[in-house]
């Protein structure tokens, strides 16, 4: 199905704006979405080649989950641009990443650097620029959440939390809560956001069923 003419805009809009070859921190563990920060310190001294490479450069770089042989990655990461950088006195240097779009690797580009170089696209996540006016209801999920931070210890200050945008809440919640890696990164490669709040309702429920929690809910 042919895209209508203003994703057809947005998509050549787009793929202006981002690289196709990008370097990439491969990192197990660490599942990073869209319209989200994440802190990093970085210290092994092919990670600060990275990190200043693309400082200087266009301040993007791209974070993607390493699979667990170290060598193999996942198929679809998430670009994000440097919004802090600060070096320490021992040659450290402290970052945050903001999320920018999720990326599908087609290569890996052969260098004669110590980090890696992926060439990639974003045409399956158009829906990462656009800004989304409508809203999309997350009601059931808001409430599924609490249940589900309070069982787990976790705290949220909720008033701040409301504050965000929809997008915002949902990349939130999808990086922070406490289910699998596997799960993460299903929610990471959902084209819609309405796939990842369907996704992520189905996943917290399945824990809350699991604890006899389901039907509770937190005011």
């Amino acid at each position: 199905m042919p895209l209508p003419t203003i994703k057809i805009f947005l998509y050549n809009k787009f793929m202006k704006k981002f690289p196709n070859i990008i370097p990439v921190f491969p990192l197990s563990g660490i599942i990073y979405f869209p319209n989200t920060n994440l802190p990093l310190n970085i210290f092994e001294q092919r990670y600060l080649d990275l990190v200043n490479d693309a400082y200087n450069k266009d301040k993007l770089m791209g974070m993607i989950q390493s699979r667990k042989n170290e060598d193999r990655v996942y198929d679809v990461g998430c670009l994000g641009k440097i919004s802090d950088f600060q070096k320490s006195r021992d040659g450290r240097i402290m970052i945050n990443l903001t999320g920018v779009s999720r990326f599908k690797i087609l290569r890996e580009i052969s260098n004669k650097k110590l980090y890696r170089e992926f060439e990639v696209e974003y045409n399956s996540f158009i829906e990462d620029i656009e800004r989304r006016k409508n809203s999309i209801n997350t009601e059931i999920l808001m409430k599924k959440t609490k249940v589900f931070f309070k069982k787990n210890g976790l705290l949220l200050n909720w008033k701040e939390f409301e504050k965000l945008d929809c997008e915002q809440k949902i990349n939130t919640l999808a990086m922070i809560a406490p289910i699998t890696n596997e799960e993460k990164q299903k929610l990471l490669e959902s084209i819609s956001m309405e796939n990842k709040v369907k996704a992520l309702e189905s996943i917290i429920g399945f824990y809350l069923h699991e604890t006899g929690l389901n039907n509770q809910t937190v005011q």
